[in-house]
């Protein structure tokens, strides 16, 4: 055991998107093991393609799956038809549908924990639907729900049929290596009403948000406390599956600090009653006795901390692609010319690569990868004396057999690398043609240097768009709500206010999400500029390449001219040449340095960190931690004591989670400094939100509010 474990603690450990993957392979093979982590650690480079199912002895066993709507999107996110084929799975069913009995194949159950699936899973028993049933619940099952399931299984004596009843902690979707967010409720908890109920008379329509429910005033005490639950206990399926104990660090007085604590006595519970019954440890990697020497840190943050990057345009790939196009778990959907979607998953080499590069960047990519195609194919025709790659089928089979083995092994892959660059192609000319018609270039230079902007160019730039430029309402109103977050409170006068609000009103914007903010940041002065990290300058073109950066553009238009007839960009990029995004840190990342990495921050960052709560579920417990009163004379002593100086460390990996929202410009940000430095972030959010859904939330709590 210890071997192996040094030789996990040697090679990289794996992202979350690995351990989750391995986690549903290992439920699908009826919870026998998947290859050992070791192995699959060594070549996780190849995505989860390394994560296969251990041989079996003899074929496989196959299986039905039973899934619910909530847990199909988990497994969706990072596996395919293809990989439930591999381990066994012949078809999957959702679990409140009709299906016809089967009764000499075995079932896989993999739903949520909740009274109509309890129901429903008794009423299969009873009618012997399955040889055998394996239930997984994608979070614990409550001990009132085991004791109905049993009282089912008693009466009806279906016992034989059960072959397992397990907790799977499994309840976050990771469409990428380091992002995460948690599953949403299902609907008739009393929690998912109170968007709608916030909203207004388009409520239906708005998917669930925590942010809402957290700030709303028309919550309920008891539907907070469900949501801060629901929070922790997603939370707590992501630290059981990373299979690390951490340390907790979150800011006090908000949502963030009671999950912190809920999460806290979780795991506490889990250490104890593992040590008490002497079975194995939820966190696995405790067992190796190397826990305690690379333990993570855990950041819980609440989104009101900076709510710019949520709103703000971005220029990356993946912020393109979630602000511009429909964007839900790994599928894309372009809607122009026709209705197409497309998964960006784990095996997509091209997205791994360059979701976190600036677009012109992309644009670059695709041109160098579509060459490298194009050369590999000729290589394989030049072999083989065929005219194209499509007629390998119709080679001379008298030919050199060589060529046709190298041709033959060479196809599938080539094949595969075409469908995704057509796939990319086909999305960035989508993002190409929005960049063009909304001016996003325009917006995302004006906001780099937004805390140089005056209320006047801020006016100007709503009322005079460059010609056949037209910025929908909305994206006038996060340029002027990005506006009032990041400038400061004596550059803001109330006529200001007002003429902006008469402009957004003339485009047709709804500015009750507007009022909201002002509300806000009226009752709290939630952002200093120093807290926004609005005081950033943009850095010209001239002190980085921006020459390489954007020669890609007019490469990638030379490919589109048969589909925009207009030919060449040059002109989109003459008024983004000089604005690169920016060498700065956004709040999320300067806090999340403090405390990964103290001594290279600031003293202002390192201030307001060294008073958040410090929570290690492995030490003993404080004795006044649990009557929520400080340490006497230590300021801030919460379940560690010492001060907050004292507790200053270094970690190489961290988990940073959002309440209230994670978004693709902060991840980007988070995501560029961690490499910088070698450390290892994974960022997450209850929900993974675009900016148009954040406007829209906001404007349910500003109508809420009024």
């Amino acid at each position: 055991m210890a071997s192996s474990a040094l030789k996990q603690a040697s090679a990289t450990p794996p992202t979350l998107q690995e351990s989750q993957t391995a986690a549903l392979l290992t439920l699908l093979n009826l919870n026998n093991p998947v290859e050992s982590p070791a192995n699959s650690v060594q070549s996780a480079a190849k995505g989860t393609t390394a994560l296969k199912v251990a041989a079996p002895t003899g074929p496989p066993v196959w299986k039905v799956l039973v899934l619910d709507q909530y847990t199909k999107d988990v497994l969706a996110t990072v596996l395919r038809v293809q990989d439930l084929r591999d381990v066994g799975v012949t078809l999957h069913v959702q679990l409140h549908s009709n299906r016809p009995p089967l009764p000499d194949v075995p079932a896989v159950y993999f739903v949520s924990p909740t009274l109509a699936n309890i129901r429903r899973i008794s009423q299969d028993l009873e009618k012997g639907l399955y040889e055998s049933f394996h239930l997984n619940f994608v979070e614990p099952l409550s001990r009132a729900l085991l004791e109905d399931l049993a009282a089912a299984v008693a009466k009806d004596g279906t016992g034989e049929l059960v072959e397992q009843v397990l907790d799977q902690y499994l309840s976050f979707i990771a469409p990428s290596p380091s992002l995460f967010s948690l599953v949403p409720p299902p609907p008739n908890t009393s929690t998912a009403a109170t968007p709608n109920a916030v909203a207004g008379p388009s409520a239906p329509s708005l998917p669930h948000s925590t942010y809402a429910i957290l700030n709303s005033p028309a919550s309920t005490e008891q539907q907070i406390e469900e949501e801060i639950e629901r929070v922790a206990t997603g939370l707590f399926s992501v630290v059981v599956t990373m299979g690390h104990v951490p340390i907790i660090r979150a800011p006090r007085g908000n949502a963030a600090e009671m999950i912190a604590k809920k999460l806290e006595q979780k795991v506490r519970d889990a250490i104890l009653s593992s040590a008490r019954s002497h079975t194995s440890s939820l966190f696995a990697q405790d067992a190796s006795g190397l826990s305690n020497l690379q333990r993570p840190l855990l950041l819980i943050l609440d989104r009101n901390i900076d709510l710019v990057p949520m709103l703000s345009h971005g220029w990356t790939y993946q912020a393109l692609a979630s602000d511009c196009l429909e964007m839900k778990l790994n599928r894309v959907v372009v809607s122009q010319p026709q209705k197409r979607s497309y998964d960006l998953d784990s095996k997509d080499f091209f997205w791994a690569k360059n979701a976190a590069n600036p677009f012109p960047q992309v644009a670059e990519e695709i041109n160098t990868e579509l060459d490298r195609y194009k050369q590999d194919a000729a290589e394989i025709t030049r072999s083989t004396g065929v005219s194209d790659v499509n007629d390998i089928a119709q080679m001379d089979l008298s030919a050199n057999a060589a060529h046709l083995k190298t041709a033959i092994t060479a196809l599938p892959e080539l094949t595969a690398r075409k469908a995704i660059l057509d796939t990319h192609m086909n999305i960035a000319t989508a993002l190409l043609e929005e960049i063009k018609r909304r001016g996003l270039d325009e917006l995302f230079s004006t906001e780099e240097a937004i805390s140089k902007q005056s209320a006047q160019a801020i006016l100007e730039f709503l009322r005079n768009p460059k010609a056949d430029v037209h910025p929908t309402p909305v994206d006038k109103l996060r340029l002027v709500l990005v506006w009032y977050l990041s400038v400061p409170d004596n550059a803001i006068s109330k006529d200001d206010i007002a003429e902006l609000e008469k402009e957004l009103k003339a485009a047709g914007a709804d500015v009750s999400a507007f009022e909201y903010v002002r509300r806000t940041r009226e009752i709290s002065k939630m952002t200093a500029p120093s807290a926004l990290g609005g005081s950033s300058t943009p850095v010209p073109g001239s002190s980085t390449p921006g020459g390489e950066l954007f020669k890609g553009f007019s490469a990638l238009s030379n490919r589109l001219t048969d589909r925009l007839k207009d030919g060449g960009l040059e002109n989109l990029i003459s008024g983004v040449k000089n604005f690169l995004p920016a060498n700065k840190l956004l709040p999320v990342t300067r806090l999340t340095e403090a405390l990964m990495d103290p001594s290279a921050a600031s003293n202002q960052s390192l201030q307001e960190t060294d008073d958040y709560l410090f929570l290690d579920p492995r030490a003993p417990r404080n004795p006044n931690a649990g009557l929520g009163i400080s340490g006497v004379g230590a300021p801030g002593s919460g379940a560690g004591g010492g001060s907050g100086r004292s507790r200053r460390m270094a970690f190489s990996e961290g988990i940073v989670f959002v309440v209230g929202g994670a978004g693709y410009v902060e991840y980007g940000n988070l995501e560029e400094w961690a490499k910088k430095t070698g450390k290892r972030v994974t960022y997450g959010g209850t929900e993974i939100v675009d900016p148009g859904g954040f406007v829209r939330v906001l404007e349910s709590l500003g109508k809420a509010s009024s």
